[in-house]
């Protein structure tokens, strides 16, 4: 890795931070709100049509718990669940190098505080994701993702694709996140987004199931 793009990333990332965190509340609730409505109709409307061409849907979905400062996912999430019965997961942190793990998550089960005191289910190992909402800081039109510099996303997709496992990649991002017209290029080792939805609406526009 080139030390000085990366170096170069962390004031982004920073700027990033600091452009949602100027963010109205109002405004923040009421744009996460949006993305849930956008992300749900885009699933329900998939999960239709493959219905009625009698081909498989699907009923793994790997999400995350949100920071205070990302959109609010879990309302939707609760609702996924108990009405309309998909096998939620949320991410789990096993080791600083490695891939995330994916665990069950039940809106009435055990959490803990895991890495970076993000909640984590207290659970066994879930199926892996036919679909994985991913967190994202910054994006391009692309389908580029800036992250928090961990990495953990960017190992995750890559093993999940070198397996063979097929699955549609969501990013959720605020709208000051987009870095279109900033001159940024992305490392060699970031994973593409299948699509990247944000409180303004589809950035990339998600794709067919």
């Amino acid at each position: 890795m080139n030390e000085n793009k990366e170096n170069n990333a962390v004031p982004l990332r920073t700027r990033l931070k600091a452009l949602r965190a100027a963010q109205n509340p109002l405004d923040s609730n009421r744009g996460a709100l949006l993305i849930r409505g956008r992300l749900y109709t885009w699933l329900a409307t998939s999960v239709t049509r493959l219905r009625e061409e009698n081909r498989p849907v699907p009923r793994n979905i790997a999400a995350f718990w949100s920071m205070p400062e990302e959109p609010q996912l879990l309302p939707m999430l609760r609702q996924w669940v108990e009405e309309d019965g998909y096998q939620v997961s949320l991410p789990v942190v096993v080791a600083s190098a490695a891939p995330l793990a994916f665990h069950a998550w039940d809106p009435e089960g055990p959490m803990r505080d895991g890495a970076y005191g993000i909640k984590e289910p207290v659970s066994g190992p879930a199926p892996l994701p036919d679909i994985i909402l991913v967190p994202t800081l910054g994006y391009t039109r692309d389908g580029d993702r800036v992250g928090y510099g961990g990495g953990y996303y960017d190992r995750t997709l890559a093993a999940m694709k070198a397996s063979g496992h097929s699955f549609v990649s969501i990013g959720i991002a605020w709208a000051t996140g987009d870095l279109s017209g900033t001159g940024y290029r992305p490392q060699p080792h970031d994973v593409k987004l299948d699509g990247i939805l944000t409180d303004k609406g589809w950035a990339v526009p998600a794709p067919a199931l």
